[in-house]
């Protein structure tokens, strides 16, 4: 008998949601939001064969969560050249992007819906020992059905946004119910700690730990095409607009032509955080004049290129070393703003607007480090302009790193949390 009528109500229809599931997945599919040839692991059909001996099994939420552990699930398999590791995702672009960047003896899958039977078929399957949730999503039928079956679960790198909290608080029976199944929670901060411990988490499980993110690995990139755009480049200054959003680059448009008063030769690389707006993007950017190279269209960067739109996957590490100042997206929109760790770890100083609620925490850090700047749309440009002295970058770059590299133990813990529930398994 559950004791939340709100849970039971909740599985009861799980149970007979796989209509529901279908229409749902063919709506997404003709959205762009699925991989057709994959669509059957979101019902729990799994694409490949379970491997032999112990297996890991961790849930990211999207692209920056799954990429967060790759460095973590690299040192453990090191560590047990034993063990497997299961990584499921639920978007095509975090497919895309970990496309040839998973650790040895790693599988990705897609993430099944929440819906009982599917959930039963992928657990059937798959059999691991332990399973990870990263972020702290709480789904239902994924948390029932794995604790059901005697499968050690936990949470590391647990974030709860207040919009996610007002949700479940309405439901409080339900996440007591659902949180007291969860091991133990490692907690990026103290805002999401407090959220799960009113939801119900029991206190003695919980650790605020920092963001699993600070102990990343440097995003990866090709040496030699750095080596190949900088000698294109020519010693002109850069800078990056990374990860943005509708609205933004129109922003760092602006910015880039206010802060070329000062810096003749500058150019304006911008990655946005969807690259299949770029098209979009370019023909805005064009129509006001400005000359665009894009790099999807195998477009080069000239003497005569003022900004260059950079809408490629995986290519993020690449363009953090070599434009010196990045302007991280996502924060001068309703959006909560992007991993600033990401630009910190490869030298590259910060410049955000106040939009920054999905890791208040981190940039509160780098601010009192003096490794990143607020600007707002107006002050982009002459904090540019200002941020691109040489002497004002490397100061906050040095800082920015320092940052980075006090966050190895949040791995550390994580792994010893990990290790120590594989060997509680019979």
């Amino acid at each position: 008998m559950l004791p939340s009528p709100v849970l039971g109500a909740y599985l009861f229809w799980s149970d007979r949601a796989q209509r529901h599931g279908d229409r749902l997945l063919a709506r997404r599919l003709t959205e762009g939001k699925e991989d057709g040839a994959r669509l059957d692991e979101r019902r729990g059909l799994a694409s490949v064969d379970r491997p032999d001996g112990p297996l890991m099994w961790l849930h990211a939420a999207s692209v920056g969560e799954s990429v967060s552990l790759l460095e973590m699930i690299r040192r453990m398999g090191e560590e047990r050249t034993e063990l497997s590791f299961l990584l499921t995702t639920g978007t095509v672009t975090s497919a895309q992007v970990l496309a040839g960047r998973l650790p040895a003896r790693t599988i990705h899958q897609y993430v099944p819906l929440d819906i009982r039977a599917w959930m039963r078929r992928f657990l059937d399957h798959w059999r691991p020992d332990i399973a990870v949730l990263a972020e702290g999503e709480i789904w239902p039928a994924l948390i029932h059905e794995t604790v059901s079956r005697g499968i050690p679960l936990s949470m590391i790198n647990a974030r709860m946004t207040e919009r996610a909290y007002r949700r479940w608080r309405f439901a409080k029976g339900a996440s007591r119910t659902l949180l007291r199944k969860v091991a133990h929670v490692h907690a990026q901060e103290q805002a999401t700690a407090d959220r799960l411990l009113s939801l119900g988490l029991p206190a003695e499980r919980l650790e605020v730990t920092g963001t699993l993110k600070e102990g990343s690995a440097a995003l990866p990139h090709d040496e030699p095409e750095r080596v190949r755009i900088a000698a294109a480049l020519g010693g002109r200054p850069c800078w990056l607009a990374a990860s943005t959003h509708a609205g933004e680059e129109a922003l760092a448009a602006t910015a880039h032509r206010t802060a070329l008063r000062s810096w003749h030769k500058l150019l304006l690389v911008i990655a946005p955080r969807h690259p299949d707006r770029a098209d979009a993007v370019i023909a805005d950017l064009r129509g006001d004049g400005w000359r665009v190279a894009q790099r999807s269209a195998g477009e080069e960067i000239t003497p005569e290129t003022q900004i260059y739109v950079a809408d490629t996957m995986g290519e993020m590490g690449l363009w953090y070393r070599i434009c010196t100042v990045s302007f991280v997206g996502g924060s001068l929109v309703e959006v909560g703003g992007h991993n600033p760790f990401e630009p910190a770890a490869l030298g590259s100083a910060i410049l955000h607007g106040a939009g920054i609620a999905n890791f208040a925490d981190i940039y509160d850090r780098l601010r009192a480090a003096g490794a990143s700047r607020e600007i707002t749309a107006e002050t982009l440009g002459p904090a540019l302009a200002e941020v691109l002295e040489p002497d004002v970058t490397a100061r906050m770059a040095h800082a920015a790193w320092e940052v980075c590299s006090e966050g190895a133990e949040v791995t550390e813990k994580a792994m010893d949390l990990l290790f120590a529930m594989l060997d509680g398994v019979d």
